[in-house]
């Protein structure tokens, strides 16, 4: 049974995969100065980065969970996740209302997928 891990660091890694299935840390926005659309498109892009180094993309999501800071952002959540997600492939999804524990992040994004 291998498990290979990315970006491993002392309490987490990024990336897990096993069994041919990519499993993503939560993802967060490193500009925490930005509105909710913003830090969706950041994160967003770290998904897309971490799931092509994993072998897969975002066509491969098996499941996604976003967690947003308050549910006044889902439209704007909403609105760049639809831009970005591909047609065709959209992903079984739970969004929810969390208290994130970095107060200036407004979603994270945690996602499943299949290696390509």
């Amino acid at each position: 049974m291998e498990i290979t891990r990315l970006h491993v660091g002392k309490r987490l890694s990024e990336v897990a995969i096993h069994n041919s299935t990519v499993y993503l840390a939560g993802q967060i926005a490193e500009d925490t100065g930005q509105d909710i659309v913003g830090q969706t498109r950041e994160v967003l892009g770290h998904v897309d980065r971490l799931l092509t180094e994993a072998g897969s993309d975002k066509t491969c999501i098996l499941m996604c969970q976003i967690f947003i800071s308050d549910m006044a952002n889902f439209p704007g959540m909403n609105e760049v996740w639809d831009e970005w997600v591909a047609s065709g492939h959209t992903p079984p999804r739970a969004t929810v209302e969390a208290k994130l524990a970095n107060p200036a992040c407004l979603v994270e994004i945690c996602v499943t997928a299949a290696l390509r």
